[in-house]
Order: structure tokens, then sequence, then C-alpha cells
């Protein structure tokens, strides 16, 4: 699951953050970056969702 997240965060950053983390800051975030173009919102997404599962892991 966590490697569809991953290539949805590399090519369809929102859909793979709003996967990860839900509706919130971080999504609307993502969703400005990627309107200001693809890289800066899909490498938002893939730190989102490698960071998200860094955080589960440690609790």
């Amino acid at each position: 699951m966590k490697l569809t997240r991953l290539l949805l965060g590399l090519l369809l950053p929102p859909v793979g953050v709003f996967l990860e983390v839900g509706f919130g800051p971080t999504l609307f975030i993502n969703i400005l970056l990627t309107l200001l173009g693809w890289l800066p919102g899909s490498i938002h997404a893939v730190w989102v969702i490698a960071k998200h599962e860094e955080q589960l892991r440690s609790y």
C-alpha cells in the first residue's frame, strides 16, 4: 500500500497526500504547491508520505 501511495504522490500529488493524512492543512499546502508546478507538489507529497510512515513507526 505504501508503494501505491508513493506512486500516486509522484503522479497525482494531492491524491497521495489525501490517502496518507486526509483533509487538513497538509493537503491544502500540497494543492497549492501542485498548482504552482507539478514538481514542487510531487516533492512535498513524497516527503509527507515518508515522514508520516516514520512517525507511525515511532509510536
